[in-house]
């Protein structure tokens, strides 16, 4: 299974830092070279990759950690998702409702990817409070997942150290 981050603001460094926590390696990709964001990437561990676009989405199971507005612009990386996983961490907020077409955000960027499983899930939580180990008090820190496809969701919930309800 390999994965990868796509958006490396706030939250995609705390979901960097949650892979690094648990050694699983994992690809970081935005619109910028990879270069340019390369030393952030080291400083959080050795199991972080940063690569460019087009080779992040090759992944099987990808966290979209962008603003809401560029999920556009990201699902145009490939002409299908079709084998893929998408995450979406996305949140709509300021959007405007009519720019939803009366739907809700995730179904919006689900017709985005075409062809992909999407799963709703770590857009909860603030980054800060992402990026810290799950293990809390002696028990585990829930991230919620929401999905048509519960294969996808069981999926996600299955491959992560958080304690999941879907």
């Amino acid at each position: 299974m390999s994965y990868a981050i796509i958006g490396f603001g706030k939250v995609g460094q705390a979901l960097a830092k949650a892979f690094a926590r648990s050694d699983i390696e994992v690809s970081v990709a935005t619109t910028r070279d990879p270069e340019s964001f390369a030393s952030d990437v080291a400083a959080i561990g050795p199991a972080i990759i940063p690569k460019k676009l087009a080779d992040a989405v090759k992944a099987d199971i990808i966290f979209l950690a962008v603003r809401f507005e560029s999920h556009r612009d990201v699902a145009k990386a490939l002409p299908t998702w079709q084998g893929k996983t998408i995450v979406d961490v996305t949140n709509a907020y300021g959007v405007p409702p009519e720019e939803l077409g009366g739907q809700p955000s995730s179904k919006v960027v689900a017709n985005a990817f075409t062809g992909g499983r999407l799963v709703k899930g770590f857009n909860h939580l603030v980054a800060a409070v992402l990026g810290q180990d799950p293990a809390v008090h002696g028990g585990r820190r829930a991230v919620f997942l929401s999905s048509d496809d519960d294969s996808a969701a069981a999926e996600i919930s299955s491959q992560t150290a958080w304690h999941y309800a879907y």
